[in-house]
């Protein structure tokens, strides 16, 4: 009779398996983990002999699964769903649990809301730890793998097992340094303006936020750039300017001047969106609620 016990499949060595597979790389699903390369290694181990397959095989530089590995990608997921459902009905007291949250959300998202949220809870005595990752333009696929819990982002992804809640609405505005230039006053003016915009690592452009203009117009950009901090160290002593949501001068452009588009465009709404699996999670519920209230007060 065989000697392998099933349940020592837990869900912490489901969830570094289905890590591994994320990262193809036992060096990278540590970092991630937060454990050694020798403990991923030896639960890598422990799950090659309970399911009977070496699920990875080296390939270069990295890790290729093999083909029982993608199958049971799926089913693992499902598992560790199953299991997080059942703690949704535990009595929930934010003072007594540590609460960890991987959050996905671009400089004005994370700047805005949650250091206020942060610095709450730390006063009420709140365990809290927050961990953030760059959303871009978003994909779903980051939370179906639970890569993060929570997403901010004006570009929701859509499918029917992602959940979605609009937090705030922005028009856009022309930011410039009004010791170099004015703004723009028309639409041919605007296109012929030298930009700087933030370009995410996909290579898509922040500006896919501007609905109903035809961007084929503008000019292409002066400066790209990765992340909307770095806006203000170019356009600063320049006569570039950057188009972005009124909320930025709350955060990241605050130290520039800002001005209203010269033209008709449509404005920018913020979402928060998370996948379906959490919506019933107490501690998940008690973030949401934290952010809609902030969101809140900085709409008023």
């Amino acid at each position: 009779m065989s000697k392998i016990d099933f349940t020592d499949l837990d869900g912490k060595v489901l969830r570094t398996f289905l890590t591994i597979l994320e990262e193809s790389s036992v060096s990278k699903a540590a970092d991630r983990l937060g454990v050694t390369q020798s403990a991923v290694s030896h639960t890598l181990g422990k799950l090659r002999a309970v399911l009977g397959d070496p699920l990875f095989v080296r390939s270069g530089q990295g890790l290729t699964p093999t083909e029982r590995a993608l199958a049971l990608k799926e089913p693992v997921q499902k598992v560790l769903d199953g299991m997080r459902a059942l703690t949704e009905e535990r009595p929930f007291d934010p003072l007594s649990e540590e609460m960890q949250f991987q959050i996905a959300a671009n400089d004005l998202q994370r700047e805005l809301i949650f250091p206020i949220l942060l610095r709450e809870a730390r006063t009420e005595g709140i365990r809290l730890r927050l961990d953030f990752v760059p959303s871009g333009v978003p994909d779903p696929a980051i939370l179906r793998n639970d890569r993060c819990q929570l997403m901010l982002t004006p570009l929701p992804p859509d499918g029917p097992d992602i959940y979605q809640k609009r937090l705030l609405t922005s028009p856009l505005m022309i930011y410039y340094d009004a010791d170099h230039r004015d703004p723009p006053d028309s639409w041919e003016a605007y296109c012929a303006t030298e930009h700087v915009e933030v370009r995410f690592a996909d290579g898509r452009s922040a500006k896919v936020v501007m609905r109903g203009v035809d961007q084929s117009q503008i000019r292409p950009a002066t400066v790209t750039l990765p992340h909307f901090n770095a806006i203000p160290s170019f356009v600063k002593g320049s006569d570039l300017i950057s188009t972005d949501t009124a909320l930025m001068r709350q955060g990241p452009l605050a130290s520039l001047d800002c001005a209203p588009l010269p033209f008709a465009c449509d404005p920018v709404s913020i979402y928060m969106v998370w996948h379906e699996r959490s919506t019933g999670d107490p501690a998940h519920r008690w973030l949401r609620n934290r952010i809609e209230r902030i969101a809140a007060a900085l709409a008023d």
